[in-house]
């Protein structure tokens, strides 16, 4: 299949394009390099066999999408381009509007008058904004109230594709599109060629390995009296491979008229002071972690409910612990230290 793939200079674009060639499908990766990486696309475009081609663009560039979908006969878009700082979007809504949601419409637009005929959308559980306790864990039907632009964003990306996939099946031409919300992405690819590099980088994990590496002082845990079993917050961490395993696995299950909303995850949350033991544990490195007080919005417990997705595919995490997330970050860090520029 060909596939195009968005912000495909990504971490968690980057990972897709590599298991799609190595799935043997065809790629045009896109990216505008505001925050992606060239090396990486260069170490796949090794293994790739021809089958790899990196196209530096930007989203709102309808035009040069649409020729590009033609002249590469693009099936399926897989879209991962998108600005996903909550704080920066509570600093920047314009911007984040403009990118996430203009960028995409532009996309969806170029997608349309090129034929294509399905989107796999990679959203976001902050669509979901602070669900009550009794929602969580969070599935499908939890009412969707983003609290910050980022989510809103996304979640008027979703909307956008329900008129287009609805419009265009009830004229006959039927389209599809399958929306993926998740929290929290974690870990590298096993096999070590490509990794995570943010700047910044405000992950929890990266940013615990960084103090281990010893370019960070300190971390601080915001907040140990929550009513959690260890009193820090429980968050829901999914390994990349297995994201891109679900987007793989509904890409292929996608028919036309298809509008489908899957929450990915592992099914259970996990807590700062576990991922804080397992980085300890992999790396054999004490560091300084200070406590400070709670950010404002920091709900106690948010994890999804992948239940949905196993029902209807069969698609189940695999590296569910968190020794074996934390570790395949690790293996990463420690051989580059300072990114793809190390």
């Amino acid at each position: 299949m060909n596939v195009l793939v968005t912000g495909g200079a990504g971490y968690i674009g980057s990972h897709a394009v590599q298991r799609l060639i190595r799935d043997g499908h065809t790629v045009v990766s896109y990216d505008n390099l505001f925050r992606g990486h060239r090396e990486p696309m260069e170490m796949l475009a090794r293994e790739a066999n021809g089958r790899l081609k990196f196209v530096e663009g930007d989203l709102r560039d309808r035009d040069r999408l649409e020729e590009l979908m033609r002249e590469n006969a693009i099936m399926t878009v897989m879209h991962f381009a998108a600005w996903t700082y909550v704080g920066e979007s509570m600093e920047m809504p314009l911007a984040y509007y403009r990118n996430n949601t203009a960028g995409a419409l532009s996309l969806i637009e170029a997608a349309d008058n090129a034929g294509v005929e399905r989107i796999v959308f990679s959203s976001t559980a902050a669509t979901y904004g602070e669900p009550p306790e009794d929602q969580i864990p969070i599935k499908e039907s939890c009412p969707q109230e983003p609290i910050n632009p980022y989510g809103q964003s996304k979640l008027a990306v979703e909307k956008i594709l329900a008129d287009w996939t609805r419009s265009r099946t009830d004229a006959g031409r039927p389209v599809a599109f399958a929306a993926l919300r998740y929290f929290n992405v974690a870990g590298c690819d096993r096999t070590g060629v490509i990794g995570e590099d943010h700047d910044p980088e405000t992950h929890l994990i990266p940013v615990i390995l960084q103090a281990a590496l010893g370019k960070r002082d300190a971390i601080t845990i915001f907040g140990t009296d929550y009513p959690t079993p260890d009193g820090t917050c429980v968050r829901d961490y999914i390994h990349v491979e297995d994201l891109i395993d679900a987007h793989v696995r509904v890409m292929e299950a996608l028919e036309p008229g298809d509008q489908r909303r899957y929450n990915l995850g592992i099914g259970k949350g996990m807590s700062v002071r576990e991922i804080i033991d397992a980085v300890r544990e992999a790396t054999g490195v004490e560091f300084t972690v200070n406590e400070g007080e709670r950010r404002p919005g920091d709900p106690p417990v948010l994890f999804s409910d992948p239940g949905a997705i196993q029902r209807d595919l069969g698609w189940r995490a695999k590296i569910t612990d968190v020794h074996e997330i934390v570790q395949s970050a690790w293996d990463w860090f420690k051989e580059h230290p300072d990114g793809y520029a190390g």
